[in-house]
């Protein structure tokens, strides 16, 4: 869906023609995709847990929604909780949406390498490449349920827009 895309024009060009979502939420949802993953340079690094540093540097662009978005990606409260930062974390307003749906399920079947895999594919490269006893294994134990209602409910609006979910 969005792993495909290699380029800020080619995925602004996919982005409205979304069928499960709005224009401005496929636009907004295509940046968040982007943007969840930028938190590994030196300079966005401020608490250890990415997804704050992320967002952090979202905001001080001046865009709240998709700082919220990048904020809460896949569940991120529940590693924020075992890391003692949820306090931080409550300063971005949890988005519950499909929009958030989709984000979920684009970072829950795509590979850290850009391939199509399914959610428990990822689960387990997850846990290979962290260890059952690490921090975010931990989270993700917590955080699945609701990953999996993430991924079944855009499942759901695929097929109901006639797309066959991955």
């Amino acid at each position: 869906m969005i792993a495909g895309s290699t380029s800020w024009a080619s995925s602004s060009e996919l982005a409205p023609s979304c069928p499960i979502l709005a224009n401005a939420d496929a636009h907004c949802l295509v940046a968040a995709a982007y943007l969840h993953d930028i938190g590994w340079a030196p300079e966005l690094v401020d608490t250890g847990f990415h997804p704050i540093g992320r967002a952090r540097w979202v905001q001080r662009h001046g865009f709240e929604r998709l700082a919220r978005l990048v904020a809460h990606h896949s569940a991120a409260r529940f590693e924020a909780e075992l890391r003692g930062l949820a306090p931080l974390l409550a300063a971005f307003e949890l988005e519950e949406s499909p929009t958030a749906d989709a984000l979920a399920y684009c970072d829950l079947t795509t590979s850290p390498t850009g391939d199509i895999v399914t959610p428990v594919e990822r689960w387990t490269d997850i846990i290979e490449r962290y260890g059952r006893d690490d921090i975010v294994v931990q989270a993700l134990v917590g955080a699945r349920p609701l990953l999996e209602a993430a991924v079944a409910r855009t499942d759901q609006r695929l097929r109901a827009a006639k797309i066959q979910p991955m």
